[in-house]
């Protein structure tokens, strides 16, 4: 079963700095923040349990994905019905992203 992917408008915006980011300062590769970010979506569309589990205290059931080469996690909920991107945030930051309800 294919699950369809909501991005919220906060990860939205994270994706856009990102990938502006990535363009203006990454010459040798600049596809590959969105060459690695599609492969993550198209994975969690048919595995949304193949990310680890990451505990929030206001957000039940969050999980992330390393997007490896770029180093950035992506945060995101799964149910039956579809995946909700919450936040692609860096992984070498001291904290986690804010998880909004």
């Amino acid at each position: 079963m294919t699950l369809p992917i909501i991005v919220s408008p906060e990860a939205e915006a994270q994706i856009q700095v990102i990938e502006s980011w990535w363009r203006a300062n990454r010459e040798a590769a600049p596809d590959l923040f969105s060459q690695e970010l599609a492969e993550a979506f198209a994975n969690i569309r048919v595995a949304p349990e193949a990310g680890h589990r990451y505990p929030h205290r206001a957000r039940k059931g969050v999980r992330r994905v390393l997007l490896r080469a770029t180093r950035h996690h992506m945060y995101y909920v799964a149910s039956q019905e579809r995946v909700i991107v919450l936040a692609v945030w860096g992984s070498v930051k001291k904290r986690g992203p804010k998880l909004t309800k």
